[in-house]
């Protein structure tokens, strides 16, 4: 049987297999979600690296910032999405171009957007959506 989706062995596979993720919309102020998403994910070992326009050129976790997905000199697993809901389909169609080896696209808790989650589908991309991997890390591997 395959999981569906937003299965629990979906996303603990998405957990263990992806190594770098692309935060976009991260942000350097640690009150913010983005920053400490992209904090814990940093200490869980994963590879994070900030898309931000107005942060470009700083560094965070060990890497530079870049101002949009297209300017990530390197693949990525994974893109994390800490937009406005009707600000995903660029962010999906930006990472679905750069990254032709992108495991999985990851909408924060409160982003959905069922169009541009079908378009990566079709890509053969995983989406979750409404999820945050701060929080399924610790209900999924402990």
């Amino acid at each position: 049987m395959t999981p569906t989706r937003n299965s629990d062995d979906t996303i603990r596979d998405i957990l263990t297999t992806v190594r770098s993720i692309a935060v976009v919309g991260y942000s350097a102020n640690p009150d913010r979600p983005s920053h400490y998403v992209a904090a814990f994910l940093a200490d869980r070992g994963y590879r994070v690296v900030g898309v931000n326009p107005g942060l470009a050129g700083q560094t965070a976790f060990g890497d530079t910032i870049y101002a949009s997905l297209a300017e990530i000199p390197f693949d990525i697993d994974m893109v994390d999405i800490f937009r406005r809901s009707e600000d995903v389909p660029p962010v999906v169609d930006a990472a679905l171009a750069r990254f032709p080896d992108l495991t999985a696209i990851w909408m924060q808790i409160g982003v959905t957007h069922s169009e541009a989650a079908r378009k990566a589908e079709a890509a053969g991309v995983r989406v979750l959506q409404n999820r945050c991997p701060k929080v399924e890390i610790p209900r999924l591997l402990g």
